[in-house]
């Protein structure tokens, strides 16, 4: 099922300047503006990118007022391409793997969890399986550090996420509120 959703990008803080409104996915957004310092998510969960072509860091968000860059845990006010989360509603099932290609302890999780250190005793995440939903990884505890969305699938490998390291955090997951 396609999901429909609207974000609203502006060039400068609070809401000002220039601003493009977006309903879905966009490769590339410098032709509409050349900086983002505030966000308006009026519906759908999207995750946002620093680079054209879905490359780059991640920023995953849901609805809300975004004031600045630094709510959304951006790194710079460089959003280059956007595209809309899917599988935000209903169930939500992962499970995460010691060692890659779904080898070692698993554990398996269907709610958010702020320190991953407490219940997986492992650093590492080498790989996982998305059962259900749609989720995000942080790079540090407490939903902190960079961001990864993981969408329904199989990931053999940490780099499977786009990440460049195995360590992860905190989980959580995409759902609209």
């Amino acid at each position: 099922m396609d999901r429909i959703g609207k974000i609203i990008f502006y060039e400068d803080r609070n809401f000002q300047g220039r601003y493009y409104e977006c309903n879905s996915e966009c490769p590339e957004l410098s032709a509409y503006f050349s900086r983002c310092n505030s966000i308006r998510v009026e519906s759908g969960a999207w995750v946002l990118y620093e680079r054209p072509n879905y490359m780059g860091y991640q920023y995953i968000l849901t609805r809300g007022e975004y004031p600045d860059y630094q709510r959304w845990m951006g790194y710079n006010d460089s959003v280059k391409s956007c595209r809309i989360i899917r599988n935000i509603s209903g169930m939500f099932r992962i499970r995460l793997y010691e060692n890659p290609d779904f080898q070692g302890q698993m554990v398996e999780f269907s709610e958010d969890w702020p320190s991953l250190y407490d219940r997986f005793r492992h650093r590492e995440v080498h790989s996982c399986n998305v059962l259900e939903g749609a989720w995000v990884f942080y790079e540090h505890p407490n939903y902190r550090g960079r961001q990864y969305l993981l969408e329904r699938g199989e990931y053999r490998r940490y780099t499977d996420w786009n990440a460049m390291h195995p360590g992860v955090g905190s989980i959580r997951r995409v759902h609209e509120f």
